[in-house]
């Protein structure tokens, strides 16, 4: 694991990589991470990918150190897709490149399976499906009635993110919680070590929490984003795998089997046992497996 620097519009983004990140006759792949998370949490599929002969690149996405704060102040979804395009166009992708996404790593990866200029032939997202898949076609409304009681209590935090100053003020002891509550039984020291040096001052907690601020503030995109504001919220245009964690502490799992039937182009959807919200790091194994051969199916 190496870490590369790369200069975007907006802001100096650092990356960890694994594999021949120069070589560009090898495809792209690229990670990214969620909410309250790290680059880090991509250590055992990195290698993995590398070793299936990608050139594996995960970056701290914007706000979070060592990258650098966005000089527009945007923590919009579609400022953070436009990140993701700036760094596959930087690294000299191409249609052969791929993308993960985790939590809000895959909000963003969603709104660029969405996107109709898109140069990631499969998408994998894990533990957040497109949000219009998690709308109800006729017949499903009660089925997904059902699921939003136990959801809306499962949501908590996103409105507790929108205080001024205390989510920063309560930030280590508050994501410890998230982190016990989404995945029960995780160790997740090592994780909350990783964030602490990631999100080390009140400015870059401030820059985390923003991502939830945002996104009441869609009339606050900059205009340099707009052109994805509609992707951001759309079905995907290419082959999406969706994982969902049976024990999710924070998205309730019910939304998989409503999800199944909204993804086309390809598109399946996976529940993976034994497993919580970050379910990358609880069942590696599983989830590099089911990743790895989706990945390898062609288009």
């Amino acid at each position: 694991m190496e870490q590369l620097t790369t200069d975007l519009d907006q802001l100096t983004i650092a990356s960890l990589t694994w594999g021949p990140v120069d070589d560009q006759t090898v495809p792209l792949a690229v990670l990214l991470h969620g909410f309250p998370d790290t680059a880090n949490t991509w250590r055992h599929l990195g290698p993995e990918l590398a070793a299936a002969g990608y050139r594996v690149v995960a970056p701290f996405t914007r706000g979070y150190g060592p990258s650098g704060f966005p000089a527009d102040g945007s923590y919009h979804v579609p400022a953070l897709m436009s990140d993701v395009l700036e760094l596959h166009k930087a690294l000299g992708g191409d249609d052969r490149a791929v993308l993960v996404g985790h939590d809000w790593g895959a909000i963003t990866a969603n709104g660029i399976a969405a996107h109709e200029g898109s140069p990631f032939r499969r998408v994998v997202t894990l533990a957040v499906p497109p949000f219009e898949a998690m709308n109800p076609k006729p017949g499903e409304i009660v089925r997904w009635a059902r699921i939003l009681p136990r959801q809306a209590a499962l949501s908590w935090y996103t409105m507790f993110n929108q205080l001024p100053v205390l989510p920063e003020r309560r930030f280590d002891s508050y994501v410890a919680r998230l982190w016990r509550a989404w995945s029960p039984g995780y160790d997740a020291s090592a994780d909350l070590a990783h964030l602490a040096a990631s999100v080390p001052t009140d400015a870059h907690k401030a820059a985390v929490i923003g991502y939830y601020r945002a996104g009441i503030r869609p009339w606050r995109v900059p205009a340099r984003y707009r052109y994805l504001g509609k992707a951001a919220v759309g079905l995907p245009l290419v082959p999406l795998l969706y994982l969902q964690g049976a024990d999710d502490g924070c998205l309730d799992a019910r939304w998989a089997a409503q999800v199944s039937s909204r993804l086309e182009h390809g598109g399946r959807v996976a529940m993976i046992p034994d497993a919580g919200h970050f379910l990358q790091l609880e069942r590696p194994e599983v989830v590099n497996a089911r990743i790895l051969e989706f990945l390898a199916e062609q288009a």
